[in-house]
Order: structure tokens, then C-alpha cells, then sequence
């Protein structure tokens, strides 16, 4: 008798059939996605009994050995609450590198936002991006591939900057020729493989997602923002992401922002909105002394 195995049962054997042998401490148990040159399984680490990810780079061989060392070796350098950490790194018995890092469990930005409309919610999630990427390059890390696809929103709150593979350390060269980012997130500069791309292409990348999370009708302020960091020249833009970040700040302060100039309407309409309680009071007891001084 023939039994004939339907195309969802033909695609999961296919998939468990790719699965890496990651040896007896790692028990490979489904895979969570494939990105443009490696893919992400989620496992079990018997040792010490805990659920993590497993990234197994798509090269085999010497191809291989950079792309994981680097990644895996920036990610150990970036210990931060916002960079998801490694704990491992190997080659598979069939000559693919991997690297074993945390087990995010949530959703990415795009999706996250859907839930929350809240303008501050948004621009909470936005300073704390840029905390973590400031601390890279604090440590003389560029992401390049900034978008909200690479950022996790965990279950508990954790915001995590993702996917570091095409990062590059500033003040070395790294032979890259090809373009490596994602368009519409990356600047000019990147776009044209220009060997002097630095922290700026993360400035004008975080523009871009600033600019979606963004509803309309956005404050005038906040587009300004979005808009001088994701100036086409790098010069034109935001000189760190902290300057950007305190930007954000500022507008959530009531203060003003760099990027803006305020007309006079704007300016008292801001200066009410901050201390609003105090005028309505000091208001409220000049014209009760004018009432009584009439008595």
C-alpha cells in the first residue's frame, strides 16, 4: 500500500532533516528563522538545563570562520541589558560555525508597535534602543543593520538589539566591497560600500525607525528629530546616538529640542504644557486679588 505524506508533513522532514548536530550538550528542537546568511534554532542546553538559540552560519568551512568569529566575538564584547548575550561558539561536525546565545522570547519591534499606541510607550522603546547601540559604539562596534526586524520586545519588558552579523569595528578595515545593510535603513554612504561608513549609519538608521513609530499626526519636534538623523550627509546629522537620545528626552522633558526652532506660539504653548499647574494657580490667584481689591 502506498501511503503519500502531505506537502505540511513533506516540509517538516525537510526541516528537521537541516537541523545541525550540535552534540550531546545541545538538543536542537525547532528552528525560529533564516536570515540572509544563517539560521536560528531554538535548543535545549542539557548541561545546564536551560532553553537557548542556537545560530548556525549558512557557509561551511574557512567561509565560515570569519562571519562566526566576529559576530559571536563582538557579541562577547557588548555585555549590555539591550544586546542579547552569547554563551558559545563551535563548528558543526559538517564544517558550519555556530554560535549559542539567549533564547528571546517576544516579538519584534514592527510587531510590538502595533500593540502599543501610546506616543511615550513608543519613545521609551526608542531611548532604550538607543542606549544599547550607544554603548557599542562606546565600544567601537557599528551595527549596520539596524531595523525594527533586528529588535526583540521581550515578554518581560526587555528591549534587545539583534543580528550583529554584519557589525563592524570602527578603525579597521574589514574588506567589505558589497553592500551590506537593508534598504531604506541605510544612509548613502552604506548604500555605496564606502569604506568610511561609521557610527553615523546607525544614527541615520535609528532616523528611519523614528520616523515609523511616528503617528500621525506627529509633533513637530519629534519629525525634526527624525529627520536630522537620518540626514543623507553624515555630517548633517545627529554626532552620536546619545546626542539623539537626549533630543527624545528633552521633547519628553517639555524642554526644547536641537533640531527644532520654536516659533513664540510654539514656545509659551510648550512652556504651558510644562508647568501648567503653576500658572493656572498663580492666574487663578492674581485675578481672586484683583476681585477682592475691586470689593
Amino acid at each position: 500500500m502506498t501511503t503519500w505524506l502531505g506537502d505540511p508533513t513533506l516540509a517538516h522532514l525537510r526541516d528537521v532533516a537541516e537541523w545541525p548536530d550540535a552534540g550531546e550538550r545541545y538538543e536542537v528542537t525547532g528552528r525560529l528563522g533564516r536570515g540572509g546568511m544563517a539560521v536560528v534554532y531554538a535548543a535545549r542546553d542539557r548541561l545546564l538545563d536551560r532553553d537557548v538559540a542556537i545560530k548556525v552560519v549558512d557557509a561551511f568551512g574557512d567561509a565560515a570562520r570569519p562571519s562566526r568569529h566576529d559576530e559571536s566575538k563582538i557579541l562577547a564584547r557588548l555585555e549590555h541589558p539591550g544586546i542579547v548575550p552569547v554563551h558559545d561558539s563551535g563548528t558543526l561536525p559538517d564544517g558550519r560555525a555556530f554560535y549559542v546565545m539567549k533564547l528571546v522570547r517576544g516579538t519584534s519591534l514592527d510587531v510590538a508597535l502595533q500593540r502599543q499606541s501610546a506616543l511615550g510607550e513608543r519613545l521609551d522603546l526608542f531611548v532604550r534602543i538607543c542606549d544599547a547601540v550607544s554603548f557599542a559604539h562606546a565600544r567601537g562596534i557599528v551595527h549596520r543593520d539596524l531595523k525594527p526586524a533586528n529588535v526583540m520586545c521581550g515578554e518581560f519588558g526587555e528591549v534587545l538589539v539583534m543580528d550583529w552579523g554584519v557589525a563592524k569595528l570602527l578603525n579597521r578595515d574589514d574588506g567589505t566591497v558589497a553592500v551590506v545593510g537593508t534598504a531604506g535603513y541605510m544612509p548613502p554612504e552604506q548604500a555605496a560600500a564606502d569604506q568610511t561608513v561609521d557610527h553615523r549609519a546607525d544614527v541615520f538608521a535609528l532616523g528611519v525607525i523614528l520616523g515609523a513609530m511616528l503617528a500621525e499626526p506627529a509633533p513637530r519636534a519629534l519629525r525634526a528629530v527624525a529627520m536630522k538623523a537620518r540626514a543623507d550627509r553624515a555630517e548633517n546629522r545627529y554626532a552620536t546616538v546619545a546626542a539623539l537620545a537626549r533630543d527624545i528626552g528633552a521633547f519628553r522633558d517639555g524642554q526644547p529640542v536641537t533640531a527644532y526652532r520654536e516659533s513664540l506660539p510654539e514656545r509659551l504653548g510648550r512652556v504651558y504644557t510644562r508647568y501648567r499647574l503653576p500658572i493656572v494657580l498663580v492666574l487663578t490667584y492674581m485675578v481672586l486679588r484683583t476681585i477682592l481689591l475691586m470689593w
